[in-house]
């Protein structure tokens, strides 16, 4: 299922709905139409775990030939928000994860060109989540090195603590989009978190795919590039720490709660990477998109 919070107008409060076709089927409507209740919002819906996913899917099913009055609506008439507007907690991100982004940031940045032994970890702040379409801030103030990353978002289903890498995958809710963006001339003494954890510097969406529809998630392409140009092109399969390692290592220290989100890390293909260097300014878009998730579209504005 493709899983998304939207508002059907302005003033309307942020719901929960499932993309159908080319309409948003509202989920909290289409179960009281059946007498099975599911919340309208997508963190109560991740809290309530399998049966309601399987709930879900069953309502769908039974209503797809004719959908109850009210409970659809045209997906060009509303606005998409990000899947989780306001995550619980910072999102875990996953540096150097991909072998050619490792050389590449080796020769750029300042990172070792020797592969992490284990995984690189941190962190971005609740308030760095954008939803599709809303813009990029670029502050002239504070950077003139803004870089972009595309990466396969994971969404925790239910509590980990201490999980084994053979039993990681079943706590995954499932998987969206995220762009990972920096600013590269930010970075404080090998701390990234101001670099990368600024407003606006996670562009999340447009859905969540719940993880039975994606049985393998270490082989989707995902690319990224700005104003139509490809900068980033590959394959999840590049990753150099998989999901289940990223999901045991975390968990073996830090608990991980549903709705938790890991960025999994990015390919190369970066700006700091080129040469010469490339970087985003006010007026470049930026779209970014994972295979079978779909794509999100953002503009870069001054702020």
């Amino acid at each position: 299922m493709r899983l998304v919070t939207y508002r059907s107008a302005i003033d309307a409060a942020a719901r929960l709905g499932v993309i159908e076709n080319d309409l948003v089927v509202d989920v909290e409507k289409i179960a009281v139409k059946t007498g099975l209740a599911l919340p309208a919002t997508m963190l109560d819906f991740i809290d309530l775990g399998p049966p309601a996913v399987a709930g879900l899917r069953s309502v769908l099913e039974d209503q797809r030939k004719h959908w109850p009055a009210g409970s659809a609506i045209p997906l060009s008439n509303v606005r998409l928000l990000a899947p989780i507007p306001r995550p619980r907690k910072n999102i875990f991100g996953i540096g150097l994860n991909y072998v050619e982004h490792v050389a590449e940031s080796a020769r750029t940045l300042d990172t070792s060109k020797e592969l992490p032994k284990q995984p690189v970890i941190f962190s971005k702040p609740p308030t760095s989540v954008i939803g599709p379409g809303e813009a990029i801030e670029h502050n002239k103030k504070i950077t003139q090195q803004l870089d972009w990353e595309v990466e396969l978002a994971v969404i925790m289903g239910r509590t980990a603590r201490r999980v084994t890498e053979d039993e990681a995958l079943s706590y995954v809710f499932g998987y969206s989009v995220l762009i990972d963006i920096s600013a590269r001339d930010n970075r404080r003494a090998g701390q990234w978190i101001y670099s990368k954890g600024q407003d606006t510097f996670a562009p999340f969406g447009p859905c969540i795919v719940t993880a039975d529809d994606i049985p393998n998630p270490h082989d989707l392409d995902l690319w990224l590039t700005v104003n139509g140009e490809t900068k980033q092109k590959s394959n999840t399969r590049f990753m150099l720490f998989k999901i289940p390692t990223l999901i045991a290592d975390i968990s073996a220290a830090i608990t991980l709660e549903a709705g938790d989100i890991i960025a999994s890390g990015t390919p190369d293909g970066v700006g700091a990477g080129r040469t010469p260097q490339e970087w985003l300014w006010p007026g470049d878009v930026v779209e970014a998109g994972v295979e079978t998730i779909g794509t999100i579209r953002h503009p870069v504005v001054a702020a």
